[in-house]
């Protein structure tokens, strides 16, 4: 007798060996037609797969993120399958699931052009409508080898040889097409449903190497149904919109040149939002008891060695030799800076916990195609914080932190927040017991914060486990922003001390903590989160003063001055156009708000007020209008 136990506990009992598709029958018919794949122990399979032993089995349907998952990578053998049915020259090579859809890559002489997707698109409809029954067989190595090679399948046989030989040579059939896959799929074509699209091409080197042949890769997304399609791409729209490469040409804020790549050049509209970050930040941090610090960009190549950071990060790390041979790297990171001040005194566990803070300027080198604006820059400013604590005051100042970043997103209009939990990765420095506590001693605090959250299995720093702060946009987007790092090892090895109630010495815990994370990337998100209308309080530019002609350019002066003497950022419009052509201008560049002045609001000492995107204007007295725009430019109290 085999006995199948269920998710819930349920036990099935069954005569023989059994399959996938017989389990989910016998436990009902209706989720035997939604049944999609099925897990097996911790192994997903296809329903075809035949269960010999006792295991635990779970269905898989579309309800499941696995489920959407299995039908992206159908869809990808579809567009795979459409391709060679309609550019018989093609050559398949990868086409993995990513987030939100999926991809292939293809060799092929002739470049595909976007009116070629529509076709692709309207043979993968046919495909799909041909209801193609998907089979799996287990090939020989060499006979798989052989077959590509005479299909003309190269890149498919050079794949094959890099599969490790304990590996079986999985094949896919779809009706006659087939690929060489691990699986699992569905049980024919039909089953993946019409909520799909293609989006866009683009190129991509076989196997990431700039040294191999440039191959055109396809991108598209599939969702469970209709709607969820129609969903994702409003948002990819609405992305495009908010673009924040576009909004900071149009707002003056940045440019970036090709002189130093992954670094920006900050326009003056630019760095007044960045500092007024910094300023909004620094208050914060005041207020819980941290104390900002400052540490060289250049640190000798025998720190980075004793931090760990020469051998797990070297590859990212900018270094210099000097005339007298000595090696310097730029830093990647402000924490080995940071416990060299730590380090300076004797220290007392009546000193800790000991927050320090720095606003520090980082270096880390990433590959020129993976840049991305704001979002993914080669030099950025770390919000950083280094707490230094014993083991137990972890739980404590990690409840701190965690409720001063969601504080801080919410002031940000950031109220959706998830928390991801990532504990040890294999490529980590330290004893396993130190792990353990760090582990236990965050896990503690991240189920206090009784905040949803995550867990990362195996995505925690090299040095400690990790807390990530996703928010999510108003688009409906997840940003990873802020992190809680517990680091039990950096301390030790940089030689941090302090002096315990029993008179011994002790390495203090050190709790690295982010909040915006990069400054860069913070500002970027903000800027297509509010689609470049930014609140009053961190508008570059808050206030345009638009007289209606040169006749009331001295009125508008005085106006100017007045909202100089209370702090409101403001520039006036001297130029000889009409007010229509001014209030278009203006708007177009995101200023939020406008005052326009005449003969009616000389006489009367008013100004009359537009605000950004409403067309209804308000003539307040001067005065009012200045107190009420003090009161908006103030940043928010948390």
């Amino acid at each position: 007798m085999l006995n199948i136990t269920l998710l819930d506990g349920k036990k099935l009992k069954f005569p023989g060996k059994v399959n996938g598709h017989d389990i989910a029958k016998t436990i009902s018919p209706s989720l035997a037609k939604k049944a999609l794949v099925i897990k097996v122990n911790d192994s997903f399979k296809d329903l075809s797969t035949i269960i010999e032993k006792d295991s635990t089995v779970q269905i898989i349907t579309l309800e499941d993120d696995y489920g959407l998952e299995v039908i992206r990578h159908d869809t990808a053998h579809v567009l795979a399958m459409a391709v060679q049915e309609l550019f018989k020259d093609t050559q398949v090579t990868i086409g993995p699931v990513i987030e939100n859809g999926f991809y292939y890559d293809f060799s092929r002489k002739k470049p595909f052009t976007d009116e070629d997707l529509l076709k692709i698109e309207e043979k993968m409809r046919e495909i799909i409508d041909r209801d193609e029954p998907t089979t799996r067989e287990v090939w020989d190595r060499e006979k798989a080898i052989e077959h590509f090679k005479k299909k003309g399948e190269l890149y498919k046989a050079e794949i094959i040889k890099s599969i490790p030989t304990k590996e079986e040579i999985s094949i896919y059939f779809h009706g006659k097409w087939h690929d060489l896959c691990r699986g699992p799929h569905l049980t024919s074509t039909g089953k993946i449903g019409k909520a799909f699209k293609l989006t866009k091409l683009a190129g991509a080197y076989w196997r990431g190497d700039s040294n191999n042949e440039m191959l055109q890769r396809i991108y598209g997304t599939c969702w469970r149904n209709k709607k969820e399609l129609d969903d994702y791409l409003h948002r990819i729209e609405e992305a495009e919109k908010r673009d924040h490469r576009k909004l900071g040409k149009v707002m003056n804020l940045f440019h970036f040149q090709e002189e130093s790549p992954g670094a920006v050049f900050w326009h003056e509209g630019g760095w007044q939002l960045f500092q007024s970050l910094i300023d909004f930040m620094r208050e914060r941090q005041t207020e819980a008891g941290y104390r900002e610090v400052n540490t060289p960009d250049i640190l000798d190549k025998t720190l980075w060695e004793k931090s760990g950071h020469w051998e797990k990060f070297q590859e990212h790390m900018y270094t210099t030799k000097t005339p007298d041979e000595r090696v310097f790297a730029i830093k990647p990171m402000n924490c080995p800076g940071c416990v060299q001040i730590f380090n300076q005194g004797l220290k007392s566990y009546r000193d800790l916990p000991l927050k320090l803070s720095e606003f520090g300027k980082v270096h880390r080198y990433e590959s020129s195609g993976s840049l991305h604006g704001l979002m993914r820059v080669r030099s950025f400013t770390q919000d950083d914080a280094h707490i230094f604590c014993t083991e137990n005051q972890i739980t404590e100042e990690s409840l701190k932190v965690t409720k001063l970043i969601l504080d801080i997103y919410k002031a940000f209009g950031f109220e959706d927040v998830i928390l991801k939990y990532s504990d040890r990765p294999l490529k980590r420095v330290g004893d396993d017991k130190l792990w353990d506590k760090a582990e236990a001693a965050l896990l503690e605090a991240v189920k206090a914060s009784k905040l949803d959250y995550l867990i990362n299995k195996g995505e925690g720093a090299f040095y400690g486990p990790k807390i990530e702060f996703v928010l999510r946009d108003t688009i409906g987007r997840d940003w990873q922003c802020g992190t809680l790092q517990v680091d039990l090892n950096l301390p030790g090895r940089l030689g941090a001390t302090y002096i315990d109630k029993d008179g011994v010495k002790k390495n203090p815990v050190m709790l690295h903590r982010a909040l915006f994370g990069s400054l860069e990337r913070f500002i970027g998100i903000l800027i297509e989160h509010y689609a470049g209308k930014l609140p009053l309080w961190l508008s570059p530019k808050q206030v345009a003063i638009l007289p209606i002609s040169q006749e009331f350019d001295d009125y508008a002066k005085k106006v100017s001055a007045e909202l100089d003497k209370n702090k409101i950022r403001n520039i006036i419009d001297l130029k000889n156009e009409k007010i229509n052509y001014k209030i278009r201008e203006h708007s177009l560049s995101k200023i939020p708000i406008l005052m326009i002045c005449g003969s009616k609001e000389q006489e009367s000492q008013s100004i009359t007020l537009r605000r950004l995107g409403q067309e209804k204007q308000d003539t307040l007295p001067l005065r009012e209008a200045l107190n009420l725009l003090v009161k908006e430019s103030s940043a928010p109290k948390i």
